[in-house]
Order: C-alpha cells, then sequence, then structure tokens
C-alpha cells in the first residue's frame, strides 16, 4: 500500500508502506477518507520537528471500517464502521490524576508524535476507536474530529440559549464552532476578513461579519444595545482576532481561546480587569465531544456540503497540501482506500 510521508524541509511525497497487523490491544482499521487539517499545515511548516519522527505519515481525522482485532480486543469485529480518536494518555501524570486525560502531560497524539491515518490501513489502540452509525456516508464521518474539536470547544464556554456570541475566524474550525454554538441556541456572528470564507459561512445560514468594513466592537455594541457578547471565541490565530474578541465582549465575557499561536501575542489585560473578563483555554477534546459530535453530523446539523471542498486520491496529497496553503480550499478529504490490497 501507500501512504502520505512528510519529509521535512515542507515536502510531502508518497511512498510505499507496510501495514502494521494488529498487535494484542489493537485494531487494524481500513481508512475510508482522512481531512487534511491545519495542525497538517504546522507540521510541514516544520512547527512540530521536534515531536515528529521523520518521514512521518500525517492524518488523524478520518473514518473508515474496521479491517482485524487484535488479541484481546472485544467489542469490535472486522466491518464494524469507526472513527478515531487520536489521543493516547499515560493514565499517571497530574492532568491524568486530575480527570484531564485528553491534555495528558505526556499526550502521544497519533498523526503527530505516531504514524497518522493518511494511508490506506492504519493500525491504532483499540480504546482510541469510536462507533459510528452504520449507515453514516464515510465522507461525513471523517468530520466527527474537527466537529469534536468545536463541541468540546463550546462545551468550554459553558454557553447557554440566547446569548450572543462572536466567533472570530471562519476557517473550517471557526465555521464549525458556529454551526455548534447555533445548534446549542445561541445568536452568534462570525467575524472573517476573506470574502470567499464568508460566503460560504453565509451559504451555511450563518451571519457574518468584514472586520475591515466595521469595527467588531462597534457592530456588536449595536447588535446587543450596548451590553457586548457574552462569549467570544478566538480561531483566527491572528493578533487583529484576538483584539476584536476581547472587544466584543461585555461585562464578566468569556473568552475561549482555540487558535494556536506561533508566539505569544500581546493581550489587552486592562480590558480583561475591567470588565471582569473570563479567559478559557481549549485544547482537543473528551469522548463525550466525539460522541456528540458523530450525532450533530448524524443529525444533519453540521454544513458538510460548505466544509467539504474537494476530494482527491491519495497520490494527489501533496497537492491538496499546496491548495490549503495557498488558500484555494475549506476542507480537503483523501480517499484513503483506492489502493488498498
Amino acid at each position: 500500500m501507500q501512504a502520505a510521508y512528510y519529509m521535512g524541509d515542507r515536502r510531502v511525497e508518497i511512498r510505499d508502506a507496510e501495514p502494521v497487523p494488529p498487535a494484542p490491544g489493537t485494531v487494524q482499521l481500513d481508512v475510508a477518507y482522512t481531512g487534511i487539517c491545519g495542525t497538517d499545515l504546522h507540521i510541514v511548516h516544520g512547527a512540530m520537528d521536534p515531536r515528529v519522527s521523520l518521514p512521518a505519515i500525517l492524518g488523524h481525522e478520518m473514518a473508515g471500517h474496521v479491517a482485524a482485532v487484535g488479541e484481546g480486543v472485544s467489542g469490535w469485529e472486522p466491518g464494524d464502521a469507526a472513527t478515531v480518536m487520536p489521543l493516547v494518555w499515560c493514565g499517571e501524570c497530574a492532568a491524568c490524576r486530575a480527570g484531564a486525560s485528553h491534555i495528558c502531560q505526556r499526550l502521544s497524539f497519533l498523526g503527530i508524535d505516531a504514524p497518522g491515518s493518511l494511508q490506506s490501513r492504519w493500525t491504532v489502540p483499540a480504546q482510541t476507536l469510536v462507533p459510528l452509525p452504520a449507515d453514516m456516508q464515510p465522507q461525513t464521518a471523517a468530520l466527527a474530529e474537527p466537529t469534536a474539536v468545536a463541541v468540546h470547544d463550546v462545551r468550554r464556554a459553558q454557553l447557554t440559549e440566547g446569548e450572543h456570541v462572536v466567533v472570530v475566524g471562519g476557517g473550517p474550525i471557526g465555521l464549525l464552532v458556529a454551526a455548534v454554538t447555533r445548534e446549542a441556541g445561541a445568536d452568534v456572528v462570525l467575524v472573517e476578513p476573506n470574502p470567499g470564507r464568508r460566503q460560504l459561512a453565509e451559504r451555511a445560514g450563518l451571519t457574518t461579519l468584514d472586520p475591515a468594513e466595521r469595527p467588531v466592537g462597534e457592530h456588536v455594541e449595536e447588535w446587543t444595545k450596548g451590553a457586548g457578547a457574552e462569549v467570544a471565541f478566538e480561531v483566527s490565530g491572528a493578533v487583529p482576532g484576538i483584539q476584536s474578541a476581547i472587544d466584543a465582549l461585555g461585562v464578566r465575557g468569556r473568552l475561549v481561546v482555540v487558535a494556536i499561536y506561533p508566539t505569544p501575542p500581546p493581550v489587552d489585560l486592562f480590558r480583561v480587569f475591567w470588565r471582569e473578563l473570563t479567559l478559557i483555554g481549549a485544547r482537543v477534546y473528551e469522548r463525550l465531544d466525539f460522541e456528540k459530535a458523530v450525532r450533530l453530523l448524524a443529525d444533519g446539523a453540521i454544513p458538510i456540503d460548505v466544509l467539504i471542498t474537494d476530494i482527491v486520491p491519495l497520490a494527489e496529497t501533496p497537492a491538496a497540501f499546496e491548495a490549503l496553503e495557498a488558500g484555494r480550499a475549506m476542507k480537503i478529504l483523501v480517499d484513503c482506500a483506492g489502493d488498498t490490497p
């Protein structure tokens, strides 16, 4: 079979790979589709070189079926539809003992610290599998992982129905956060300077704002009749984005930081002090977030037709990375099943 490898120096290559037979406690999956995400781009940019072992098989947003199970695995049979929550924790560190194993201090993230899903057969620990409805289309199911990110972000915000929410950043995760927020009953506006991304969000029925045309704070002041938003999600990873998110918040508003910043950004702590704002970090997800993500996808609450802009064969993965780098796509799925023996 073949796999997509990060070779270092911003190079992605398709190379032959040997399927890994399932050892005790593991499951081998036939991978149907894998989505390429911002984390994969960070890896290719070299931002995670200290963590990856070259050459590294990328990918962690996937859907497929069980091909074979290792000794000692129960509850899974060949043919079962599954996705993967790509986290392996130690169970012993302070985070794990505190019930936050998803941010384990020795966390292994499949597709970063271990081989990922951009291959036709992928062997993973059985405990990482999440069941899928048998009738769910695998293209839809491949969005379970990024949807789980959004579900976790919204859960961390402790959102209540009717609250005003500002989502800053209209990429795939920002659009998903806005969709999950809307599903929770909030009144949401998505802030995004890119007109193509705003158009996609509007196709999904979301209200958008171009910050170049009108300051975010001014819009929110009018929208909330001077009260300010209760919640803002910063998903852009840009310094103006976090400032816009803070400006949007009213007294005792909650700022949820979703984006990964390559360098620490300046933050207006006076505003945090003056309005008694709460700063909330939101990283990856827990199993209940994955399970809710699958339900939302099954119920049609996620605008998959807007999110998935292209599906390409595994051989075209390098070109898919180039398209995402150039901003020519929202979410690209890779068909990994074509060369399964």
